[in-house]
């Protein structure tokens, strides 16, 4: 059980504070949204960019590898960009 954090309080969870903030500047800043449906894919791809593509002190910044480049990478491998949210953002990885 954790502690309920106050209504209003900006600063009680800087955690939640700062991925809001990581979100609205990489990525809803950027769009008209039409529909809820379309929020809902940019968020969808955002969250998976975020846990997926980003480094993090957690996993020693190495980030989990896509599904398409699970085959080891050759020593002369080519980097590839995978575009994240229509090429906003890009995940460069090695592949063979």
């Amino acid at each position: 059980m954790g502690i309920p954090i106050p209504y209003g309080a900006s600063n009680a969870s800087p955690h939640v504070e700062r991925f809001n903030r990581t979100l609205r500047e990489e990525a809803l800043n950027h769009f008209l949204f039409v529909s809820v449906a379309h929020l809902r894919r940019v968020l969808n791809a955002y969250v998976a960019y975020y846990n997926g593509a980003r480094p993090s002190q957690a996993i020693h910044a190495i980030p989990a590898p896509y599904p398409e480049l699970m085959q080891p990478p050759l020593a002369d491998g080519n980097l590839v960009a995978l575009p994240v949210l229509g090429g906003l953002l890009h995940d460069y990885r090695i592949a063979a």
